[in-house]
């Protein structure tokens, strides 16, 4: 998938603008999509096809076939979520996680994510504290990788769940073409260590109408999409954790959204009573910019109001510097969302 900064730069417009005082200081241009029920793009802004990594907002359609092939059949709302999400690492995190595998008879040992410190301010202490290092629960991916590793063990496959040719990962693929109607143009190793599958802008808005407007009297595909966004919007502290985005994002929307956030500054929203998806990518990769547009998109369509506290702590409200003294604030860019 040979591209380039111009290339993915090529048809974004203004989205959001960082303003000090009087004047702007910051811009930032991206790409977003809107499709509906029938997977038509009904909204667009920048290049529909700009081709992406979804990275981490793709986490519902990694979990598709743990569903698919029926080994997450028993599986509770809150692993489900945990499989979607990017997690702070915190003790009802792990926790989760720590015992979902129990379940499974395996061990943290048998992830592939790697491990990182959380983010989790109360988890670091106490690991410092305790002299411990972080392991791999701590991972904000490893309800993706509980998810893996139990689909590999349903197929009876090996425990490098995480190659490209393994098939845990030829699943994953096929339901990225599938889900978004575009054959994936390439692929790249995501910071977890399993492959992420690139894909069109509108492409992935085109996946968020799909899990948008499942019904649960369709087929096996839709009912495990309504389980999965179900999932999320039950329990928008385990998608993400306390102060980010998707979780007060989503509580603040109260069951009318589910959203997922994606390293480098892509956004997407499900939105069911609308039938409705929604796919951004900032060209700069900043998470502010990808947070105050998801925001724009989701006031716009009426699902979020745009004077609650979680919206306006990301679009419109005061920026303060450490004094508290107000510095400046976050603004759509002439333009954007129209």
């Amino acid at each position: 998938m040979p591209t380039d900064a111009t290339t993915l730069a090529a048809g974004a417009v203004p989205m959001i603008d960082v303003w000090r005082g009087a004047r702007v200081e910051s811009a930032h241009s991206g790409h977003a999509v809107i499709c509906d029920a029938q997977g038509r793009v009904v909204e667009a802004w920048g290049n529909p096809d700009a081709v992406i990594y979804p990275r981490s907002s793709a986490k519902m359609i990694q979990a598709l076939p743990l569903l698919d092939s029926g080994a997450g059949a028993r599986l509770s709302a809150a692993q489900l979520a945990l499989a979607c999400a990017s997690h702070q690492g915190a003790a009802v995190h792990v926790e989760t996680v720590r015992r979902w595998l129990v379940d499974l008879g395996a061990t943290e040992a048998d992830l592939r994510c790697g491990a990182h410190e959380p983010k989790d301010q109360a988890t670091r202490d106490a690991l410092t504290r305790a002299g411990d290092a972080p392991c791999q629960l701590h991972n904000n991916c490893s309800g993706k990788h509980a998810g893996f590793v139990m689909l590999a063990r349903h197929l009876r496959a090996g425990a490098d769940y995480v190659e490209r040719d393994h098939p845990v990962q030829r699943a994953v693929a096929a339901c990225m073409d599938e889900v978004t109607g575009v054959a994936s143009p390439g692929w790249g190793i995501d910071g977890c260590a399993a492959p992420n599958f690139a894909t069109t802008v509108a492409g992935l808005a085109r996946a968020m109408a799909a899990f948008a407007a499942a019904d649960r009297g369709g087929d096996a595909r839709a009912g495990a999409m309504v389980r999965l966004r179900e999932a999320m919007m039950a329990h928008p502290d385990l998608v993400a954790g306390e102060g980010r985005a998707c979780t007060e994002l989503m509580r603040a929307m109260d069951g009318r959204a589910a959203i997922k956030t994606g390293a480098e500054a892509v956004f997407v929203a499900i939105l069911p009573a609308q039938g409705m998806g929604i796919a951004l990518k900032i060209v700069d990769g900043a998470t502010r910019a990808a947070e105050a547009a998801i925001t724009a998109l989701l006031i716009r369509a009426g699902v979020l109001a745009a004077d609650h506290p979680a919206a306006r702590a990301r679009l419109g409200g005061p920026l303060r510097n450490h004094r508290g003294m107000i510095t400046g604030h976050l603004a759509c860019a002439p333009g954007f969302p129209g």
